[in-house]
């Protein structure tokens, strides 16, 4: 469960780094194999599929990059640097096979890439304040997005338009997030609330608030059966996502919490905050289990690869640390 730093890379943007994500991507590579019959000269062409890391990392300096990790080194490799926002990238999230990322801009568009390629894919210019942190549907046709006024806005990536929304009728919505088993999309708002609606019928179904700061971050664990939230009040509130109880309150952290995460596994989940660090908690007696301290500004985002044996985290320090089990 003791995770430790495997690798870190500095200065891997010109600035902080405000978002991250993890995910794996196949690749299909081509091969040629001459045919044995010395009297055919056709090539016998195989093609066999892998999987490999796909790291996307959003900064202040306005791009977005495309990475991929080997551990055997260890290193980060740079395949793309996305450029195009005029403002700093407050949000990058992949799609279920990291095909796509799709970034928001404080210039108020939303960018959709092509991960292997390097090439955007589509621009979507939205209203002032508009897009903050993003999350894609489950079907991977929307990315979503909260809004200054308390909406959440579903774009179709495909046409590039607003399809649909979920209304909350409150303040600013700061962070979003699907159940994995695609039941429900929670958000956290501006003023403390969080509100967690039915994806089916879009209505709100619970409406929450243990404290007055904003909430900058939620998760749910990767069986549904848990939501994480972390505030400005420095304070994890664990819930219960059948029937909204609430489980345990956390507060180990010094300041602001801004990212979270769940573990594949369900066991752990991490945290990470404006006081430099990540703590990594355990699930069964809702405890601190790891404290990491390898960053010295505010760690922003942190996440786990597929399989859990590895995190990656992303600060204002401009650094890129990874961590293994």
């Amino acid at each position: 469960m003791y995770y430790q730093l495997e690798y870190s890379l500095k200065n891997a943007h010109n600035e902080g780094i405000w978002s991250c994500d993890w995910g794996e991507k196949y690749t299909m590579n081509t091969s040629s194999n001459r045919n044995t019959d010395q009297s055919d000269n056709n090539d016998e062409k195989t093609e066999e599929t892998h999987q490999t890391d796909c790291i996307v990392t959003g900064s202040m300096d306005q791009s977005v990059k495309i990475w991929s990790y080997d551990s055997t080194v260890p290193n980060l490799q740079l395949h793309h640097s996305l450029e195009g926002a005029i403002m700093a990238i407050i949000s990058v999230v992949l799609n279920s096979d990291a095909t796509i990322v799709a970034s928001s801009s404080l210039d108020t568009n939303l960018y959709l890439w092509d991960t292997l390629t390097g090439t955007k894919l589509k621009t979507i210019t939205t209203e002032p304040l508009e897009l903050w942190t993003l999350v894609f549907s489950p079907d991977d046709k929307y990315v979503l997005s909260g809004s200054h006024n308390g909406k959440i806005i579903a774009y179709n990536i495909q046409t590039g338009k607003h399809d649909y929304s979920f209304d909350t009728k409150g303040a600013f919505t700061m962070c979003v997030a699907y159940s994995p088993d695609g039941k429900y999309l929670a958000c956290g708002s501006f003023n403390g609330f969080v509100y967690i609606f039915d994806v089916t019928t879009k209505r709100l179904v619970h409406t929450i608030r243990k404290g007055k700061l904003h909430i900058r971050s939620l998760c749910f664990s990767s069986d549904s059966k848990y939501l994480v939230t972390g505030s400005d009040e420095h304070v994890l509130h664990i819930y219960s996502v059948h029937n909204t109880t609430h489980l345990k309150s956390l507060n180990e952290h010094k300041s602001w919490i801004l990212g979270l995460d769940f573990a594949p596994d369900c066991k752990t989940f991490a945290s990470c905050s404006a006081d430099n660090t990540i703590k990594i908690w355990d699930v069964n007696t809702f405890s601190c289990i790891n404290t990491l301290r390898h960053h010295t500004d505010n760690v922003w985002s942190v996440k786990y690869n597929s399989i859990g044996d590895k995190m990656i985290s992303v600060s204002d320090d401009n650094n890129i640390n990874v961590y293994s089990k």
